[in-house]
């Protein structure tokens, strides 16, 4: 029988030796196929585990982020995508929010050490061109927090000056340290997270981002708790202005209670503003038991027209769709495995209306005044609705409500509608619509503009409704 080192090719062991030079090999972990060579596992000490390394792909996968010539992924400290290790902890009970959170908090806690450990683009999505400022911000984050990022979209609402803002699921810190920085000295930042590890990291470096702000003390703070248990993290009724979360509330396994918790902390007014992973379909009981796929952010995945009844039980406003992009697999087995069902990354606002302001509330016109700091020319509500400084735009009484009752009232003149201006709406709050859509056409269900409002501030044609 052929001798182990002729069993294994030279590229592999050498870049094996220099991962790590206390790599041992096992006989049994080491299986060989006349003219199919297949690299199941090596055997390594305790807590370094390499898994499932390229059973199907020769040679393994590039990755720049690995220091070395060889540049091959590192996959240590990963468990085995899609079950075929056989591990116990390759399967959840989904309806157990103690199997669920300890899944997660082991996944993302032990398991995963950056974003280049991920095996979807579930939890790296950003589903459009950030602003110069947004970008500033991000550049400004300390590299170990924007390396533990795991998010699905851009959840940075407009207008955050001097606000309260409460981050669901806060990770490392870097939506809240970005957040941080735009809401100004005046402002607080809240984060919340389950998994101590992610906070050791944010907590770390709250003076590092103090300093680099240039304030004269900190304005934010991280606190360990559960999404759907906020009362026990100290956060109490009526607190905050604005709630964001990114790719987190498809983690939890009680979304009802993460909604009433988030309507519940928020002053009236407030609004949540999250980006999540959404399904095309309902996601099945087999696939929800998945502890990888559930990590992934795709085993507890809403089917999307769940949210949108779930946000109306709780209070919210209808869902605001603001942007949308599809999620790509990175692996022919997670295709096999999913079948027809897709995702989406999406990113919607809930506003808590007031039933005073809803019982006000009419068709009328609002015009934004241009005065919110890095918004001077046009305000984007959501994908189909926006704002140029200084123009009229008719808006339904739900718009209305929302406008009147929240942080854009001191922004917005109000006026009567002219009985020629038609109301500008979107009638389709499906992710998937606006995901598919090209580019450089209006997407979920906006009507087109005439041609007398044909107008973006970049002097390309309007997406926006207004027909």
């Amino acid at each position: 029988m052929a001798s182990m080192r002729t069993m294994i090719p030279l590229q592999v062991r050498t870049h094996v030796r220099r991962m790590s030079n206390d790599i041992r090999f096992s006989r049994e972990n080491v299986s060989f196929k006349p003219g199919q060579p297949s690299y199941t596992r090596f055997a390594m000490p305790p807590t370094r585990t390499v898994s499932s390394l390229s059973t199907h792909v020769w040679p393994p996968r590039r990755s720049s982020s690995l220091p070395g010539p060889l540049g091959y992924r590192r996959v240590a400290r990963m468990s085995n995508c899609c079950g075929t290790g056989g591990a116990s902890q390759d399967k959840i009970n989904p309806s157990s929010s103690s199997d669920v959170h300890d899944s997660v908090k082991d996944y993302y806690g032990k398991q995963l050490q950056g974003s280049d450990d991920l095996k979807t683009s579930a939890c790296t999505t950003d589903a459009m061109a950030m602003p110069r400022y947004i970008r500033q911000a991000i550049g400004e984050v300390h590299d170990e927090v924007a390396g533990r990022y795991y998010g699905c979209g851009l959840v940075v609402p407009e207008m955050l000056e001097g606000t309260s803002v409460l981050d669901l699921g806060s990770g490392a810190g870097r939506d809240c340290f970005i957040v941080s920085k735009l809401v100004g000295e005046t402002g607080q930042v809240i984060g919340v997270d389950m998994t101590e590890e992610q906070l050791e990291v944010a907590r770390k470096y709250i003076e590092y981002h103090r300093e680099k702000f240039g304030f004269s003390k900190a304005n934010v703070a991280f606190r360990q708790g559960y999404l759907e248990k906020l009362d026990e993290a100290g956060l109490e009724d009526g607190t905050f202005d604005v709630i964001i979360s990114n790719c987190v509330i498809n983690l939890v396994p009680d979304k009802e209670a993460v909604l009433k918790e988030s309507y519940r902390v928020l002053r009236d007014g407030g609004e949540l503003y999250f980006s999540d992973v959404y399904a095309s379909e309902q996601v099945s009981d087999e696939l929800r038991r998945d502890a990888v796929l559930w990590g992934e952010c795709l085993s507890g995945a809403l089917y999307w027209e769940e949210l949108v009844s779930l946000a109306k039980k709780v209070g919210f406003s209808a869902p605001r769709l603001v942007r949308a992009a599809p999620i790509s697999m990175k692996s022919d087995d997670l295709h096999a495995k999913l079948g027809s069902l897709r995702f989406v990354s999406a990113t919607y606002r809930l506003v808590k209306v007031p039933e005073s302001a809803v019982a006000a509330s009419k068709e009328e016109c609002a015009t934004y005044d241009g005065s919110a700091a890095n918004s001077p020319a046009e305000l984007d509500f959501d994908h189909c609705i926006s704002f140029p400084a200084e123009k009229a735009v008719a808006v339904s009484a739900g718009v209305s409500a929302i406008l009147h009752s929240s942080r854009f009232s001191k922004y917005m003149k109000f006026s009567a509608r002219p009985c020629c201006q038609k109301v500008q709406e979107s009638d389709d709050l499906n992710p998937f619509t606006l995901a598919d859509s090209s580019p450089s056409q209006p997407g979920g269900g906006c009507c087109p503009a005439p041609a007398d409002s044909a107008y973006t501030t970049s002097g390309g044609p309007a997406k926006k409704s207004c027909c």
